[in-house]
């Protein structure tokens, strides 16, 4: 044999080696460790910024805690985040900046209705998975025109539904209810209307626009029909600027919160005006008054701990954005493909099917309900001493 056959013989052996060891040992030509790209479209300035600011905390917080367990596989979370300054039309301009990007994964949408609601149909033509945070239950369905967009978040059937049940336990007879006038307003207008009757509780209502910073004539005429107890279904801003209100007209019942008013645990200048008053949220607002007897709730109070230590307080919508991120980060490694390329088609068949103890409580996404907060997940709160508890 010629020495140059015989020397290429052998580089040609060590190569094969070289090669068979090193996918042996460490699996590289099967590893993707591509970014996970999620973009999020939030309400950093305008009407909405102080949902807005918490979801992004929520999620940077999320996503280094991700990135630092070790459960990715050897990839890492890339965040990126637009403003859509509260504005629906700026808003889907980002959704569309978002999904011309081949290599985002998913979209999380922050706790704009208007927005979410006006970008399903542009979601579903870019075929680009979305995990809105806003309340309205039309970002979500009907399914079949929403393929690819789902919904983390109470749904109002539901916080109407667990209002009720308190009502009708205190003996109310009469409610006065303030409202947001947008999706998520009319449609808890309509869910509670239907349970309220069912237990022969009569509603007077007053809306409110979700930008205004005065509600006092709308509380005002509310306090004039002499209801037993008010209903403040709004955002948490106008939540507390209503329970201020109320305090100063002649109105001495009893105040309850939708779930979409829930914000920061300690109430601050309203705690006088809130003391008592009953919010409907799910249980991460207090978790820190709940004895950790399985992993979830266990996760949930280090979440809470997690949270306060880095930021010096506490929001409770923060559990639904870090949610988002883990179902996204779970779909994707789930979702298969081509290495390094992006599986949107894979990661929305995940989602669709998706069940996770979250941090927020119970979620179950089915290819019939894409909203996917689980009832049970809401829980009964009472503000004592300027902050939320546990009732009971």
């Amino acid at each position: 044999m010629s020495p140059i056959r015989s020397a290429t013989i052998a580089a040609l052996a060590s190569a094969i080696v070289a090669t068979t060891l090193a996918g042996c040992q460490f699996g590289e030509a099967e590893q993707d460790t591509s970014p996970i790209l999620i973009a999020a479209d939030l309400e950093l300035s305008g009407a909405a910024a102080t949902v807005g600011q918490t979801y992004q905390r929520a999620l940077k917080l999320k996503v280094d805690q991700l990135n630092s367990s070790g459960a990715l596989n050897g990839r890492e979370i890339k965040l990126t985040v637009k403003d859509n300054r509260s504005d629906s039309a700026e808003s889907l301009r980002n959704i569309v900046d978002f999904s011309s990007d081949s290599r985002v994964s998913a979209i999380i949408m922050g706790g704009c209705n208007e927005c979410a609601v006006g970008a399903t149909g542009t979601i579903n033509e870019k075929r680009i998975p979305t995990i809105a945070l806003a309340a309205s239950g039309a970002i979500a369905a009907p399914v079949a025109e929403r393929r690819y967009v789902f919904k983390l978040g109470p749904n109002a059937p539901d916080s109407a539904a667990a209002l009720t049940t308190e009502l009708r336990r205190n003996n109310i007879r009469k409610v006065g209810m303030l409202v947001s006038d947008d999706d998520y307003g009319q449609e808890g207008v309509t869910a509670l209307k239907s349970e309220l009757d069912k237990a022969n509780i009569s509603l007077r209502q007053q809306r409110i626009k979700t930008t205004d910073t005065d509600v006092n004539r709308q509380v005002q005429q509310l306090a004039a029909g002499k209801p037993d107890a008010m209903v403040f279904w709004t955002p948490p801003e106008q939540a507390t600027l209503a329970a201020t209100s109320a305090q100063q007209t002649t109105f001495r019942g009893s105040i309850y919160f939708d779930a979409g008013a829930a914000g920061d645990l300690f109430l601050g200048p309203a705690a006088k005006a809130t003391e008592k008053a009953t919010l409907i949220f799910t249980q991460t607002m207090v978790i820190d008054d709940v004895i950790a007897t399985t992993p979830a709730k266990a996760a949930r109070r280090q979440w809470f701990q997690d949270y306060t230590a880095r930021f010096g307080g506490y929001n409770g919508s923060s559990s639904f954005a870090a949610d988002a991120v883990q179902l996204i980060a779970d779909a994707e490694l789930r979702a298969g493909g081509e290495i390094g390329k992006v599986n949107r088609d894979g990661i929305r068949d995940v989602l669709e099917t998706s069940q996770m103890d979250g941090l927020s409580g119970p979620i179950r996404m089915t290819p019939d309900n894409h909203s996917g907060l689980m009832p049970q997940a809401l829980t009964t709160l009472v503000a004592r001493n300027g902050r939320w508890r546990l009732a009971g």
